[in-house]
């Protein structure tokens, strides 16, 4: 089982959607991971009814496949979100220039005031 594609974002309680490939080679698209009261659980892909209730359209047949399933997702989701909040520690983007600084140094900052002139009726195009 491997995850194809992971779209993450914020809709209501859910936080993922994303596709699985079998070992067969079967893609199954509409997988989401929703934030629940216990944290983050996969939501099997579904469809609403004629009633108005949703019903599961795939079925996952054991509870160690349930549970792979969400551990799988569940770690690609968290690898992927740290990765794009991290910050860069790679310090090869330094350039000569800029010198190393320790965890405790900040960089220093230069302000720069502009100067405005007053605002005149002059400066309006119309």
């Amino acid at each position: 089982m491997k995850i194809e594609r992971m779209n993450k974002g914020t809709w209501g309680k859910v936080r993922a959607f994303f596709d699985i490939t079998t070992s067969d080679g079967f893609t199954i698209k509409g997988f989401k991971i929703i934030e629940g009261i216990n944290g983050l659980f996969v939501s099997v892909p579904s469809q609403k009814g004629n009633d108005e209730e949703y019903y599961d359209t795939v079925w996952l047949d054991s509870k160690e496949l349930r549970d792979q399933l969400n551990q799988t997702a569940i770690d690609h989701y968290n690898s992927q979100y740290s990765e794009t909040l991290a910050p860069e520690n790679n310090k090869s983007n330094l350039t000569e220039d800029q010198p190393e600084l320790s965890e405790k140094e900040e960089p220093k900052k230069e302000v720069v005031i502009e100067k405005k002139e007053p605002f005149s009726e002059d400066d309006i195009p119309f």
